[in-house]
């Protein structure tokens, strides 16, 4: 089958990717794991040469944007995010790579802005009721299941092996980091979470849920391996978040944390997910990178 008669083909499915030049013998096989309209991609090139990170927008990621290896969609159907510790970074403020996914509920709607309460993002319901009416969405769940194939092995020891790999964003901080991490000398990674209040409303805490976020520790006990096929769901829900780990044959894992104080409850305050990988090593080689592969990702809201 020709590139011209895939394309077509891909494009009534609404979800596809062809592979880039290099591996233009191969056809993949179009997108199971979510409608990518409802999300915009960051990935660490500068292709336009505004000498920041590329940003792909809905209707051009869901129509077929390819650009290996940072991002594509392998013979399975499944995505793959790869984000080297060098590259470029989506603003000023951020001094590390991605090749993320960003929740967009306007799903393609240009008209409507990316930013601020509206029909793009979604508030609490603890919120006021007058920002629930004006947002897209009120609470949210994501669910993913992925395997991480590959972290860094180089660099300060703080940042060496960790990844973020789902996230909930507000207006200026981070509600959720949920972070995977491997450490040279284990076999296992460790998996965490990240929660920071609004500048003003207190600190970041680090809560674990399997092993722990130090620089050495041994081997977790049931830690999640290179490759390993695991699901996490991250629920936000009034004045809570709760993260759960799940894998096969095995009890989950979960975490709830009270965000009372945290200020986004707030007038003017929104949120939306995140999901790919987000690599939290700067230091180490630059041929050194994270890679991870989703079999799927979900986000869904009360409204």
């Amino acid at each position: 089958m020709n590139n011209k008669k895939t394309m077509l083909f891909l494009s009534l499915l609404s979800v596809s990717f062809l592979a880039s030049a290099s591996t233009s013998n191969t056809t993949y096989k179009p997108n199971k794991v979510t409608n990518l309209i409802g999300w915009s991609l960051s990935v660490p090139v500068d292709n336009d040469g505004n000498g920041k990170a590329d940003n792909i927008k809905e209707e051009e990621l869901a129509s077929g944007y390819s650009n290996p290896p940072y991002f594509y969609i392998n013979t399975d159907g499944d995505l793959v995010f790869k984000s080297y510790v060098k590259g470029f970074k989506t603003s000023k403020n951020t001094t590390y790579t991605r090749s993320e996914l960003r929740e967009m509920l306007r799903k393609g709607k240009t008209s409507i802005n990316t930013k601020g309460v509206d029909k793009n993002n979604w508030v609490l319901s603890s919120s006021p009721k007058a920002e629930q009416e004006k947002a897209g969405g009120v609470d949210g769940t994501l669910t993913a299941t992925l395997s991480v194939n590959h972290v860094t092995e180089t660099g300060k020891d703080y940042q060496i092996g960790r990844v973020i790999i789902g996230q909930i964003h507000a207006n200026d901080d981070e509600p959720l980091r949920l972070y995977y991490r491997k450490l040279p000398m284990n076999d296992n990674a460790s998996i965490y979470f990240a929660h920071e209040p609004r500048h003003g409303f207190g600190k970041e805490k680090y809560y674990s849920l399997i092993g722990s976020k130090s620089n050495t520790q041994s081997n977790p006990k049931n830690g999640i391996a290179i490759n390993e096929k695991f699901s996490y769901s991250i629920v936000a829900k009034g004045n809570t978040i709760k993260v759960t780990i799940s894998r096969p044959n095995m009890a989950d894992v979960s975490k709830t944390i009270d965000i009372s104080k945290s200020g986004y409850d707030k007038e003017g305050q929104y949120l939306y997910f995140k999901a790919g990988v987000y690599n939290q090593n700067k230091t180490g080689k630059p041929s050194e990178y994270a890679q991870a592969t989703f079999y799927s990702i979900k986000a869904t809201h009360n409204k």
